[in-house]
């Protein structure tokens, strides 16, 4: 059988980095930058003011006090976006509003609430000293920084960053197209009811989620059954959209196994025993000579495992980012595992938490099944066995796969 790792850099020497795209930043959100962003100008690119309130001469209030107040002409008002001319003398002070300009003279701005507010005069109660509210430019950003560098996938806080220095588009990465069918004539859409012998997909859900929580673009194809023809047309029409294309079931080695019997010969693709479990049927291959084809085994348990441990990287490395799996750590075994199939790596569905010290632990779910859902949808990492490891005692540390 081909090792877990040597399935894992088959399919990584295949894929290739999707070409950027130009894209308008409400576009590019979950994208990955292909190009350093710099900022044009100092941000803040003017000194301005942190609150509402009266720009001062620090000088004119080093005195005020509760007992003591300071009176000072109020000689106007400056706004947000305000681009008049004043000039602070002492005795005199501007009523300035939060993000507006700093006028010349003044050093230091007195919140509105030490004040009574005044219009025309204003009596100021407590000290400022100078720089006090003031936000200097370039404090944010200096003009000629990267804030942004390639490589970066683009979330909420970083579509601001490139508004705030003036992209109004930018090179991107897209998150990759996938295109999710299940195959099996068994398969029966959700809220419809099941007959007998039949069960409801719940593989291209599955999957089509976890193409979102990699960063993809999830379109479930819904499921087909299992004839040849409907399988090979519908994975035929996916090409012309998709990115990459993932499907479940069919892979094995029974007389229905229908992609693998449609599939086989075309492009690259090539069916597979790898040693793990669950999983072990897998096949991979590009059609059209660009388009990724993922074939993962039927049971839910084995085709959600084989996502993580081999579609996740991929679709990372197809936006140019590490091709890394979910985040691995290590922590100590809460239970034993008496058993663990020799010359496979065990992926066991678990549960990862933290003792009242801050130390993780982890502990195996009860059912492992590759069919058996619930454990899955209970747990919340993989415990990673070695393949040469047929079993482990309570306390030892494993190295553990954080599932989203």
């Amino acid at each position: 059988m081909k090792r877990v790792d040597e399935h894992l850099a088959d399919i990584l020497g295949s894929v290739r980095e999707l070409p950027p795209l130009e894209l308008a930043l409400p576009e590019s959100l979950g994208g990955v930058l292909g190009e350093p962003v710099t900022a044009p100008v100092d941000l803040p690119p003017f000194d301005n003011s942190a609150m509402d309130g009266y720009a001062v001469l620090a000088a004119d209030v080093a005195a005020a006090s509760e007992t003591s107040p300071v009176s000072l002409s109020v000689v106007g008002d400056i706004a947000a976006g305000d681009q008049g001319a004043y000039d602070i003398t002492p005795g005199r002070c501007a009523r300035i509003m939060t993000g507006a300009p700093l006028p010349a003279g003044a050093d230091a701005i007195v919140p509105v609430e030490w004040t009574d507010g005044g219009a025309a005069k204003v009596t100021i109660r407590r000290p400022a000293t100078p720089g006090h509210y003031i936000r200097r430019a370039g404090e944010d950003v200096t003009a000629g920084q990267t804030v942004l560098p390639a490589g970066t996938r683009l979330g909420a806080a970083q579509i601001g960053m490139l508004a705030a220095v003036g992209r109004a588009r930018v090179l991107v990465r897209p998150r990759p197209r996938v295109a999710v069918l299940s195959t099996g004539s068994e398969l029966v859409e959700p809220g419809n009811a099941v007959g007998p012998g039949q069960i409801w997909d719940s593989n291209s859900f599955a999957l089509t989620a976890a193409v979102t929580e990699a960063g993809g673009v999830g379109f479930r194809a819904g499921s087909v059954g299992d004839d040849p023809r409907e399988v090979l047309a519908t994975i035929q029409e996916q090409l012309a959209s998709a990115d990459v294309i993932i499907t479940s079931g069919g892979v094995s080695m029974g007389a229905y196994d229908v992609v693998k019997e449609v599939l086989s010969g075309l492009g690259t693709m090539r069916f597979e025993k790898v040693a793990m479990r669950p999983g072990k049927p897998q096949g991979f291959g590009l059609l059209d000579d660009r388009v990724p084809v993922f074939t993962l085994p039927g049971n839910p348990v084995s085709a959600f495992v084989s996502f993580q441990v081999f579609v996740r990287p991929a679709l990372r490395a197809l936006q140019g980012l590490p091709p890394a799996p979910p985040r691995t750590v290590r922590a100590p075994l809460r239970v034993p595992i008496d058993s663990s199939p020799e010359g496979l790596r065990h992926y066991l569905r678990a549960n990862l938490g933290e003792d009242e010290g801050g130390d993780l632990w982890v502990a195996p779910a009860e059912a492992q099944g590759s069919h058996q859902v619930f454990a899955l949808s209970s747990s919340n990492a993989l415990i990673v066995v070695p393949e040469d490891v047929t079993s482990l005692q309570a306390g030892q540390t494993v190295d553990v796969l954080e599932l989203p």
